[in-house]
């Protein structure tokens, strides 16, 4: 069953969450990447020096996430009338970039090291350990911010979110390869470093993929339909929906809908019945900004 959370109840609430848990994610990848990259350093180990330089790329990316949603959040002008929303897509956009070089730089420095395997050394136990703390901290993290992702509707955030688990299982990946290196197997440090680049590469596709759809006026998914088809239905004078589309504009939806209803019913009547259906939409879901109703004749 998915997770369901309570979208935050104003506009102001949702930012105000949104800059607490980016910020709050850039005070603590600073403190991995700068702890991370010590005891890479000091244990002479190629995957932890390159999961330092994953977690120093989150800043960056959370950077964006913060200017992507401070974007979003303006009112619509005479410029942009459908609002800004679509800001946030394109900050999950440009991370899932920022991603994605990072990880083939990573990539590129193992199979480097795997290349001339002859230079490889043992590294040190600091470097073990800053892999396990960063593997419990970076999967705390990243379930904090899906939870504050998915209540706000906010891809950019969902994106940033997927960052940590990506930095979560780099350092799994890290784990492993220091811990076989520092019982002989010198080739497994550099191997996990390749390793960590496909599962950030993976993440950074996902994003994209995810982001580009809500660019291109991507449908919503079927059980939300559904639910705006029934919402219509269950109001009175409705007698059936003739047309239900749907487009996702960033983080949130814009709705049209043709509904069909007496035929004879003055145009006060019918208005009344398409305002009904407009206002009970959008007061069940949060996330839709506008609702288009058309009212054609029931046929009898």
């Amino acid at each position: 069953m998915k997770e369901k959370l309570a979208s935050y109840r104003t506009p102001e609430e949702r930012s105000r969450a949104l800059s607490r848990t980016s910020w709050a994610t850039v005070l603590i990848n600073l403190a991995l990447a700068a702890g991370k990259l010590a005891a890479g350093i000091v244990s002479k180990s190629g995957a932890m020096v390159s999961d330092a330089v994953h977690s120093a790329s989150d800043v960056f990316s959370t950077f964006i996430v913060l200017i992507g949603v401070r974007i979003s959040g303006r009112e619509a002008d005479r410029d942009h009338p459908y609002g800004h929303e679509r800001f946030e897509s394109m900050a999950a956009i440009i991370l899932s970039a920022v991603l994605m070089v990072t990880g083939l730089l990573i990539g590129w420095e193992g199979v480097s090291k795997l290349m001339h395997p002859e230079g490889l050394e043992r590294p040190g136990l600091p470097a073990l350990i800053a892999a396990a703390v960063s593997i419990a901290v970076k999967e705390a993290m990243f379930h904090w911010t899906r939870a504050v992702a998915k209540r706000a509707g906010s891809d950019a955030l969902m994106a940033d979110a997927w960052h940590h688990r990506s930095d979560a299982l780099s350092s799994v990946g890290a784990l492993i390869g220091i811990g076989g290196a520092r019982l002989g197997f010198a080739v497994l440090d550099p191997l996990a470093g390749v390793v960590i680049s496909i599962f950030i590469a993976k993440a950074a596709l996902e994003i994209f993929r995810d982001a580009a759809d809500k660019l291109i006026d991507r449908r919503c998914d079927d059980a939300t339909e559904e639910r705006i088809r029934s919402l219509a239905l269950s109001q009175e004078g409705v007698r059936g929906v003739d047309l239900l589309m749907t487009r996702q504009f960033g983080s949130r939806i814009y709705v049209e809908l043709e509904i069909s209803a007496d035929g004879a019913l003055p145009l006060e009547a019918a208005h009344a019945i398409a305002h009904r259906v407009h206002d009970a939409v959008e007061s069940a879901l949060p996330q839709v900004k506008h609702v288009t109703v058309h009212v054609n004749p029931a046929e009898e």
